[in-house]
């Protein structure tokens, strides 16, 4: 697990990496909050989206509900930002 990945650290943050998701490096069974975004630095341009979709399917499966996939401010990130239903 990275140091960024660790649970005090995204629950603080309120963000994690779609690696750490897609890698079974994190668990979001305990974090305390509804909202988290999740950030896709994997691939060129539309690239980008899939790794976020990718997560979206993981965590619907544990009760999470996409909101929205943006790229902010011309980043080369992707955040996909979910709520726990």
């Amino acid at each position: 697990m990275l140091p960024h990945e660790a649970p005090e650290l995204v629950a603080r943050n309120r963000v994690v990496t779609v690696e750490a998701l897609l890698t079974n490096q994190v668990d979001l069974r305990a974090y305390p909050h509804r909202h988290i975004a999740v950030v896709s630095r994997l691939g060129i341009g539309v690239e980008r989206v899939t790794p976020a979709i990718a997560a979206a399917d993981l965590l619907d499966r544990h009760g999470w509900e996409l909101v929205t996939v943006s790229e902010l401010h011309n980043s080369r990130f992707v955040y996909a930002f979910f709520r726990r239903r």
